[in-house]
């Protein structure tokens, strides 16, 4: 493990004005996003998508790495291999490397995330490919009596797993331990969950001698659920996240890269201006979005050549308004 190139690749992760890119769809995702615009996903409609948002003239003044999917990694972009591609724009190619959540037995409505079999050979793979991050992504769900203290326990600990063997690589880790925002939970049951999470999280990450300095936290921000009949607004979502995390994120993780976990493009971006409007933080707070970048170029693109320029335009200006949300002044 070599401590200084997690920690210098883990700064770069979370530099002044930038975010990562969430790329990492699998074929079932990506098939579910181009339903939309009524195109059929395969390797070269994929590959044309992300060349579309990868391509953007200027990117890189945004994005400061992208988070890809084991397809993608192996791909080329005019001749190049993808991540070749990425780092010559200044940008880190970054992999998915877990298999799903799938149900945890004898725990109905609840997850675990699998994909730890053969994952140190995976990941040796993917760093001779040129990945420089990796990510692993937890979902816990809210629900009547859950979650439980076993699924929030086998979760965490699968992801302290998982990080201890990408800084076995050199790869940093980034750790997602997603609170869903699908149910009719208030704010307040969703802070309760998220604390409960990220100290099992944390525990974990310490038994296992996880080098908090060289990994990246995605969690969820601290928000009512979506069938809440009450909403929490902007101001009141910044104010118990950035409270929850001060309690229980050590001060040493270098950054905070926040998921958009439903919320629309907007409702990120105004979420995340007020997040870096608190001060005191002694973390980078920023975005490692995946549909709240993507959705309005998506749109705009519908898998047509002659729609590139207009949807890398309308992906720019949704770029640019999240990275102004990290230094809102």
């Amino acid at each position: 493990m070599d401590i200084a190139t997690l920690k210098q690749t883990a700064l770069a992760m979370v530099a002044s004005g930038k975010g990562i890119l969430a790329a990492d769809e699998s074929s079932k995702t990506i098939q579910k996003r181009f339903d939309k615009i009524g195109i059929q996903s395969t390797p070269d409609t994929n590959i044309a998508y992300r060349k579309m948002l990868f391509s953007a003239d200027g990117v890189e003044d945004y994005v400061s790495g992208v988070i890809l999917y084991d397809e993608t990694i192996r791909q080329n972009i005019d001749g190049v291999s993808v991540p070749k591609y990425l780092e010559n724009k200044g940008i880190l190619p970054g992999i998915k490397v877990d298999k799903g959540a799938l149900d945890l037995a004898n725990f109905p409505e609840e997850k675990v995330t699998e994909g730890l079999d053969g994952l140190r050979a995976r990941l040796t793979e993917y760093k001779e490919l040129g990945a420089k991050f990796a990510k692993w992504r937890a979902v816990i769900t809210i629900g009547s009596g859950i979650p439980t203290d076993l699924c929030i326990e086998a979760n965490a600990e699968v992801l302290a797993r998982y990080a201890a063997l990408c800084q076995e690589q050199d790869i940093v880790p980034i750790v997602e331990p997603e609170v869903l925002m699908d149910a009719d939970n208030t704010i307040e049951v969703c802070r309760e969950v998220t604390t409960k999470t990220l100290k099992k999280v944390f525990e974990r990450l310490a038994a296992h001698k996880v080098v908090l300095e060289g990994m990246i936290l995605k969690p969820n921000m601290v928000i009512a659920g979506k069938k809440c009949p009450v909403q929490a607004m902007p101001k009141e979502v910044a104010k118990a996240t950035v409270e929850t995390f001060l309690e229980v994120v050590p001060k040493i993780v270098p950054g905070i890269v926040f998921l958009s976990g439903g919320q629309s493009p907007d409702q990120a971006t105004e979420n995340l201006y007020e997040i870096n409007l608190i001060p005191g933080s002694p973390w980078q707070l920023s975005y490692s979005y995946g549909r709240a970048l993507q959705d309005e170029a998506l749109t705009a693109w519908a898998g047509k050549d002659e729609n590139v320029k207009k949807a890398q335009e309308a992906f720019l200006n949704r770029c640019k308004k999240v990275s102004l949300a990290r230094s809102p002044g």
